[in-house]
This record gives C-alpha cells, structure tokens and sequence, in this order.
C-alpha cells in the first residue's frame, strides 16, 4: 500500500488513505518517460506452448493418414498399379484416396486458420469437423469399402476419431490455457506498472486507489455535494452517479430480504448460494460465505483496489478504472474470464460501481453502463449485469471474522442455455472464494 500502511493501521483509520491520496496530490516530483517502466517479469511468447502442441498433433493426422493410405495401397498388387486405380480412375465406392484428401484439407485449414493466423476461435476446426464427419458416415453407406479389406474399418474411423480428438484438443485445451496465460500476463503488467508507481510517486492519478467517505444511511446529499473532493459535473457523470445510486438501493433491499432467498446450492467450505427472484432484473444469485479475518482486509483487497483483483482472482482477466466521477462512484472495464471448461466463452462488461462505508459494513454495487472509452468490441461477447456488488458485513462481538456477499445479476448473451449458464455463476462464485480466502492467507502472511 502507498507510504507502508500496515494493516494494522487501516483497521484503526481508514480515512488515512484519503489522508494518503491528498498527500500525494499535493506533490510535485515527475514521473519517468513511459518508455522505461519496468517490464513485465515474463515476455509473451508468438505462439504458445499448448497451440505449438495441437498444430504438431494435426501434422501428425496429415502423416498417420498418408501412411495407413500407403501401406493400404500396397497390399494387392503394385502400389503404382492401386495408385492409378484410386487416383487416375477414382470411384468414390472403392477409393480411399479421397480420405486422404480430406486429411489434407484439415490440415491446410487447421494450419493456416490456428499457425498463421493464430486465431482464437473454435469456428475454423468446426467446420474442418463437420465437414469430416459428414462426408465420412456418407462414405461408409455409400460405398464398398466394407468389403475390400480391414483398411475399409481402419481408414474411416481413424480419421473420425483424429479429427475429433483435435476439436477436443483445441477447445478444452489450447484456447482455455491461452485465456489463462492472457490473464497472468495481464497480472504482471498491471503488477510492473504498480511498481513503477511506487518508485516514482506523482500526482493521484485514476489508477490508484481511494477511500471514499463514510456514508450515512437514509442522506440525501445533492450530487455535487458528495463526497470530500471530485464531485460529478456533466450530465453523463450525473447519470453514472444515479446508476450506483440505483444498484445501491437494489443491493441493500436484497439485503433486507434475506429471508426470502431461496437456497441453491453450497460446497464443502460453507459457502451458500442462494437466489431471489427482483422485479424488472430477474434471478440474482447471492453468495454468502464467513471469512476469518477482519473486514477491512477484505475491503481492502475486494472493494479498495478492483483493478488488482487480476492478480489473484482467476475469475476475471482484466479491470481497468476508466473513470472516476466522485469519491464514491468509478466506472470501469471488465473481462471475465471462460468458465463451464470452455463453454462459455469470456465475456466483457463496462459496469458503473458505487462504493459506499457503514458503521456496519462495506459496499460495493453497480450495474452495466456506457462509456466511449470501452465500445463492444468483436473479441468479447458484451455482458450486462443488473445490480449486484460486494457487501462486507463487520462481526459486532469478534473483529477478527466478517461475513462477505456477492450479489450477482447477469446476462451473459449469446446463444447459451439458460440452465449451463447458471451452472456456470454457482461454480464461478465457489472458485472465487477459493482465490480470495488463499489471497487473504498470502496477505496476512506478509504482514507478520
């Protein structure tokens, strides 16, 4: 943390990092030229390891089918005299020289779309499998090949089964690691880039973070009265701030109504997922889990510092701030990362987040919004999320445990059913837990 506050201090005082912020806003001392950050402490690499794999592996269809069609010709007769019967002559009932071809084709396609192009998309080989599948069941019921010889089994089948192993290969595994590496890639730039900040202090710029001022519950502040410093002046600042003011209310009225949620599933920790069903939003989901350390740090890591959660939450790949409007309203941009083992793809989502500090809790809510810096772009599918947020309840007779909430509402578009995708939110809240309790043991161990 900025100026070595220990935790121990944040606990007593919060407020110090405002006292923090101000202090180095007030500082002159320039920062080095951009062109010397510290570099990330790994280098990306042009191909990856898992997609150098999968092309060997689809070179390796090319070479297996070729071979099992040589030794194929070679069995009656010449092979010059069979090569001229299945090519010159060819006879789609009798001929395997057109499931050699078909080997080439995927290899071409597959070749081309995934090493030269490096595509990040499963289109290509659905296509490279469709067609191989299709023209194979109509091969094995059109033509003879059942009575040739044991290579009228072997050749069809071996090619079913490569190019399927290679669709597997590519979905499950090359496109799921690349995600992950993009993530801890990310991680590390956002972590040189901290510590560029560190070594060379400068102004509070939007990539730090704040702590906002105490709210009171029931005020009703005019906007420009918020906070203690930035306030919200243009209309779209006014609007972002009405936003997290409206996720706020739906937040905290979920919160009054535990009573009513209707209990989902739980793991083996105990965690709790439960939903609830709000007018004009849908089904929510709510986490609800007991965390053994004080509220503060969980604030600190979850609510304080979005843009850091990349670090140590695989859940998400990115979070960048891309506005602050207020003390208590940002908005930024967030790419979660693929979940269900590759079925639903990453999605990205520009969200409006309104931080607020109770006697009793903390809270984080937000919900979709526009901003010109982050248009939909073609590599993400855009999500929307309705109100939802962190809560953070403090534990009035032990300090030193606290309760923490997730109340998540989302729309992950695409063609995807409804039933995976909330398959999919239950099991990404659990492993979310997972990463924040072991990020929470890595925090605590560094500050004994």
């Amino acid at each position: 943390m900025p100026g070595g506050v220990e935790y121990g201090e944040l606990g007593e005082s919060l407020p110090a990092i405002s006292s923090l912020n101000a202090s180095y806003s007030q500082t002159s001392l320039s920062m080095p030229s951009p062109h010397y950050l510290p570099l990330p402490p790994t280098g990306r690499r042009a191909i990856s390891d898992v997609r150098r794999t999968f092309c060997l592996f689809v070179t390796f269809d090319l070479l297996f089918i070729s071979l099992l069609w040589i030794i194929e010709l070679n069995i009656n007769k010449s092979i010059w005299l069979n090569l001229e019967k299945e090519v010159v002559r060819y006879d789609f009932s009798s001929s395997f020289f057109d499931i050699f071809l078909l080997a080439v084709f995927r290899f071409l396609c597959l070749q081309i779309a995934y090493a030269a192009f490096r595509l990040r998309h499963w289109w290509v080989i659905a296509i490279t499998t469709l067609v191989t599948s299709a023209f194979l069941i109509v091969k094995v019921i059109k033509s003879d090949l059942l009575t040739e010889n044991a290579f009228g089994y072997v050749l069809p089948i071996t090619s079913f089964v490569v190019a399927w192993l290679e669709t597997w290969f590519l979905d499950f595994k090359v496109l799921t690691q690349e995600a992950e590496d993009e993530r801890a890639y990310l991680a590390a730039v956002n972590a040189a880039c901290e510590s560029a900040r560190m070594i060379y202090p400068r102004a509070v710029s939007d990539g730090q973070f704040y702590s906002p001022p105490e709210s009171l519950a029931g005020s009703e502040e005019d906007l420009d009265e918020e906070g203690l410093g930035r306030r919200a002046v243009t209309a779209q600042e006014k609007e972002f701030v009405r936003q997290g003011r409206e996720a706020m209310a739906v937040v905290e009225q979920i919160l009054s109504q535990e009573e009513n949620w209707k209990f989902e599933k739980n793991n083996e920790i105990g965690d709790f997922v439960y939903t609830l069903e709000i007018p004009f939003h849908g089904k929510t989901f709510i986490l609800k889990a007991l965390l053994q350390c004080a509220a503060e740090l969980v604030y600190q890591e979850v609510i304080l510092q979005p843009e850091k959660m990349v670090q140590w939450n695989r859940t998400v790949s990115a979070c960048q701030i891309l506005q602050r409007v207020d003390d208590n309203t940002l908005v930024s941009y967030d790419v979660s990362a693929g979940a269900a083992g590759g079925v639903v793809s990453p999605r990205d989502f520009v969200n409006v987040r309104r931080v607020e500090r109770k006697k009793d809790r903390y809270i984080s809510a937000g919900m979709s919004t526009n901003h010109g810096a982050k248009p939909p772009h073609c590599r993400y599918v855009r999500g929307e999320n309705g109100p939802g947020g962190f809560v953070v309840l403090k534990s009035s007779s032990n300090p030193s445990v606290c309760t923490f909430i997730w109340v998540l509402n989302t729309d992950l578009k695409g063609r995807l059913p409804r039933y995976l995708i909330h398959q999919s939110l239950a099991a990404t809240m659990f492993e979310f837990m997972a990463h924040l309790r072991q990020r929470i043991l890595e925090v605590r161990a560094s500050l004994r």
